[in-house]
């Protein structure tokens, strides 16, 4: 069950990392590198180096989750909210993984593609 909120607290590690990496690996990232438990219950963002991939990892009762999000086209943008403790509010992540560009709102190329596409249905 799709369980993210915006009462999570929300950590993004801003090297590239390889997306092909599972759970045990990126939950050693979060706890040697970003000096955080992954099973705490917050969630923890992850981009490729070509910014056309984003993994979320979260711990819920019963286990961790992995979200994850690949681009047909286009790149997620740097967010805007991105806190030097590399914490990341909520409404920066949703406008991160939608596309929205914060410097006078528009969205990013691959969404004008996907409603291209959904009026051909």
């Amino acid at each position: 069950m799709f369980s993210l909120s915006d009462s999570m607290r929300y950590w993004l590690w801003m090297n590239p990392t390889d997306l092909r990496k599972g759970f045990h690996t990126l939950c050693g990232i979060v706890r040697q590198h970003m000096g955080r438990n992954p099973l705490d219950g917050d969630v923890y963002v992850f981009i490729n180096r070509s910014r056309d991939r984003i993994r979320l990892l979260h711990w819920e009762p019963g286990g961790l989750v992995l979200y994850s999000k690949i681009l047909e086209r286009g790149t997620f943008g740097a967010p805007a909210g991105f806190q030097p403790d590399g914490s990341l509010a909520w409404r920066d992540l949703v406008i991160l993984v939608e596309g929205v560009m914060t410097h006078g709102m528009t969205r990013r190329q691959r969404l004008d593609h996907l409603r291209k596409e959904a009026g051909k249905i």
